[in-house]
């Protein structure tokens, strides 16, 4: 299964576990990654179109890999949706580009699991605040993966960011 990773952190300098992420998809066979930041910086404007949608035609999954940020997107991968994933081509009269293939979130959070539970802080949980997401992949008729999400990521061990790459790769290696 060919996959494209689209890789969004609005520190990605700081970041442990998106880079180390983003390391493990580098390395795998059958993968391409984009670095939204590394592409564009800060700047939505800058957002290529065409190489953004030419990025995802010769795929079978993409793959949003990002830190839950403040219960959300972070603001580049908003922005490339809004700009690059446009009415019609991915969707409504003509555009279907992205019409059967796989939508996986990979996300992580500062927070702990249980946070993010019916019992938790926000009485929700991760496929709860990831609903939005869901919804636009089935919308344009994607097919939604389970996400996988990374938790309590603010105190991850070296052992946890190895952990978080096994099975990260493994999801990626996957047909599911």
């Amino acid at each position: 299964m060919k996959t494209l990773v689209i890789v969004s952190h609005p520190n990605f300098e700081q970041s442990l576990i998106t880079k180390a992420l983003q390391n493990t998809a580098l390395a795998m066979p059958g993968v391409a990654v984009r670095n939204l930041e590394s592409l564009y910086g800060n700047n939505s404007a800058a957002i290529d179109v065409a190489a953004e949608q030419a990025a995802c035609m010769d795929v079978d999954r993409i793959v949003f890999l990002y830190p839950t940020h403040w219960f959300n997107l972070t603001p580049m991968l908003k922005a490339y949706l809004n700009i690059a994933w446009t009415y019609g081509w991915a969707f409504g009269p003509g555009g279907e580009a992205l019409k059967g293939k796989e939508l996986l979130v990979v996300t992580s959070a500062g927070a702990s699991e249980f946070t993010y539970s019916d019992n938790g802080l926000i009485n929700c949980t991760m496929a709860d605040v990831l609903s939005p997401l869901k919804a636009s992949a089935l919308y344009i008729g994607m097919k939604f993966a389970d996400p996988l999400a990374f938790y309590g990521v603010m105190n991850a061990t070296e052992n946890d960011i190895a952990s978080f790459q096994t099975r990260f790769a493994a999801r990626i290696q996957s047909d599911k």
